[in-house]
């Protein structure tokens, strides 16, 4: 199904337990996956851009998840994708129908396997047919445009014959037949061109290869100019299509065509650039040159201003020089490798070879300024104009040809619009370009926090409600910015995508750990909750170092809790248990945290050693309403107990859900009704 035989799928899925269903079933249909999971708009956007997904399968019911939003973000991501709805049974006729009109190319079953596997299998060949298609429609017109060059420049006379009647020609075929023109020759019968020694023997042949017969060796014949002269001419003949219809490729090899009038016929005529067949034949090449990952391109439009009202001023006859002038001027304005042609009557086009994006914009500023204060003689008069400039930045992802003259000539209007002699660029990429820089700005920050010292440890109390001893506290990192502290949700994201999270947690934990020497060296007792990222369990030097700092600071009644999200253990167990393990024979301790998200999270609890259960928020929230969440918590506290667990209700935000905690039976509780996250002063992290 795929040449790496991978797919990657990205799953809008409420739970990990169910993604791991979707994907459990795929790999048992022999499909590789390579997954991602995403619930909320900024999480899909991360894994479009990270991942690069073929497939969407989405769960319409997931909490704030509207398909016709999710399809709207897949479409501004300018790929191609298809959008899975994955529903658990098709009794509402009006639900499905409502997934296909919002954009949804499929419903697959999540209780029937194998209609699932059906459903990705046929959206996936899809996807890749359509991006076979468009890359043989790419082939296909470098093909044509390579066979209308090599007919239009080959030293022989060719033609190609549909039911003896002439379809298409070259120049040199003109030259040699004695034609002046294309319209000369088109619809003649060929036969008229062979001299009557040798028709009949042509006229066989042309009927045996109808037949389907195979094409004889080149046979020599005797042609007729147009003029009644002769000439001696070996002709081949073999099959060929033309504009979809079976023809005859018919070769005289007599006459060959001069480089140089090759080049002549290219040449606009009142101008002096690029005609307009090898003007498009240059956005071709640019437009296939983007696909193929070519980046920096553009496509221009040029039209004077109140064209009309200057060839009235000037006059008709002085209309063509006065369009050739400004030809020169836009010729004289651009690069080498810049190609400027003709695309209509008064319109001007431009290929802009590769450069940044400012530089295009300075330049087509330039060729407007630069025309705007020229004078231009038309006859005995002189006179200025004006220019407007439309175009499009060329990328991957607006790599076809009509869609790229499309959004130079919107471009072009907008800017005539808005009463011209103006510039108008329009660019496919803006939103991706602004998000490049965002994230820039945001990793330049990290980086100089990482080498400067620049992050900074808060804590936040959490208290027991049954009266256990010492102090505890959740520590948290800010980021110290140009408008002070900022919290990790900004620049996380950003240290995830560029593999800086295990730097950023070494040195939490490191400065937590001498934040807990200084504590005990003040006669305090205090335990420290620090959250670890997944891709520090997977960093294999991470234990060693940070047994050999908790030895070395020798702490006799304070301790270490690393914490994770129930859905980071449940996706790397293994690599879990064996952190944990460690970890606890050196003395720390090690925390679930979003506990009971999952179906069933207490089956986690049988594979990793836990000392705290960090009940999920979404339990907290409106606490003394939902009594089913009331409930949860209590069995979650019971069964923690029975196994020798600790809870933590976090996100605490009233009286009275406090006191509805700790009838349930919780442990500890934290959030900012309590106490607001305050600095862990500096001198109490630093090496004691």
């Amino acid at each position: 199904m795929k040449h790496d035989n991978v797919i990657r799928i990205l799953f809008i899925e409420s739970s990990v337990e169910d993604a791991e269903l979707l994907i459990n079933v795929l790999r048992n249909g022999g499909i590789a996956v390579r997954p991602a999971r995403a619930i909320t708009p900024d999480e899909i956007k991360a894994c479009l851009d990270e991942i690069v997904p073929d497939l969407v399968l989405m769960n319409p019911g997931v909490p704030g998840i509207d398909t016709a939003a999710v399809m709207r973000q897949l479409d501004a991501s300018g790929r191609d994708l298809a959008l899975i709805a994955v529903v658990d049974g098709l009794a509402d006729d009006e639900a499905v129908a409502d997934l296909m009109v919002r954009g949804s190319r499929g419903v697959a079953l999540r209780k029937r396997p194998d209609q699932l596997l059906a459903v990705v299998q046929r959206e996936f060949e899809a996807l890749s047919t359509r991006r076979q298609v468009r890359r043989l429609e790419t082939s296909l017109r470098e093909t044509e445009r390579r066979c209308d060059a090599l007919l239009d420049s080959s030293r022989d006379a060719i033609a190609y014959v549909h039911e003896g009647m002439h379809v298409r020609v070259n120049q040199a075929y003109l030259e040699a037949f004695g034609f002046a023109e294309f319209d000369d020759i088109i619809g003649l019968p060929i036969l008229d061109l062979i001299a009557g020694t040798h028709a009949d023997d042509f006229k066989n042949t042309l009927r045996a290869l109808s037949k389907g017969e195979k094409a004889p060796q080149a046979m020599e014949l005797l042609a007729r100019r147009d003029d009644g002269g002769t000439f001696k001419a070996m002709v081949d003949f073999a099959q060929a299509t033309f504009e979809g219809e079976s023809c005859l490729q018919i070769v005289f090899r007599q006459q060959t065509v001069d480089a140089a009038l090759v080049a002549q016929l290219q040449r606009d005529p009142v101008t002096g650039l690029f005609n307009r067949a090898r003007t498009l034949e240059s956005i071709d090449q640019a437009v296939a040159a983007a696909a193929a990952g070519r980046a920096g391109q553009a496509v221009i439009l040029l039209e004077p201003d109140n064209w009309k009202d200057i060839v009235a001023s000037a006059g008709i006859g002085n209309a063509d020089h006065l369009l050739a002038a400004l030809a020169a001027k836009v010729g004289e304005s651009i690069d080498e490798d810049d190609i400027a042609g003709v695309v209509g009557d008064h319109t001007l086009g431009l290929v802009l070879s590769s450069r940044g994006d400012l530089e295009h914009a300075a330049l087509t500023e330039r060729l407007r300024t630069t025309i705007a204060e020229t004078i231009f003689d038309a006859g005995s008069r002189s006179l200025t104009v004006t220019v407007t400039i439309g175009g499009t930045l060329l990328a991957e992802k607006n790599a076809n040809t009509e869609a790229v003259l499309e959004q130079a000539s919107a471009a072009l209007r907008a800017a005539q619009n808005q009463g011209g002699n103006r510039v108008e660029l329009h660019d496919p990429s803006a939103r991706e370009k602004a998000d490049a820089e965002r994230e820039q700005y945001w990793l330049d920050l990290v980086r100089e926090a990482l080498a400067q010292d620049g992050l900074r440890l808060y804590h936040q109390q959490i208290i027991s409600l049954q009266d256990a001893a010492g102090e505890y506290y959740e520590i948290l990192v800010r980021m110290r910015g140009p408008k002070g502290d900022v919290l990790p949700s900004y620049f996380f994201p950003v240290a995830e995508r560029n593999g800086l999270l295990p730097a950023i947690d070494r040195w939490v934990l490191g400065h937590a750990i001498d934040a807990l020497v200084h504590r005990e060296n003040d006669g305090l007792t205090t335990t420290y909750f620090v959250k670890m990222t997944l891709q520090s369990l997977e960093d294999p030097d991470l234990l060693p170092w940070l047994v050999r700092r908790l030895q070395g600071a020798n702490l006799r009644r304070s301790k270490l809790v690393i914490e994770m999200p129930e859905s980071k253990v449940l996706t790397s167990l293994r690599p879990t248990q064996e952190f944990v393990a460690g970890w606890r024979q050196a003395g720390g301790g090690f925390a679930i945290e979003q506990f009971g998200s999952g179906l069933n999270s207490f089956q986690l609890l049988n594979h990793v050693e836990v000392d705290f259960l960090k009940i999920d928020r979404s339990f907290m929230t409106d606490l003394p309403q939902h009594p089913e969440n009331q409930k949860k918590i209590a069995e979650i506290c019971k069964e923690g107990h029975a196994s020798g667990k600790q809870t933590v209700a976090e996100w605490v935000e009233d009286a009275v859900s406090t006191s509805l905690l700790f009838a349930c039976g919780v442990d500890f509780i934290q959030g900012n009704f309590l106490q607001e996250p305050a600095k862990v002063l500096a001198e109490e992290y630093m090496p004691v």
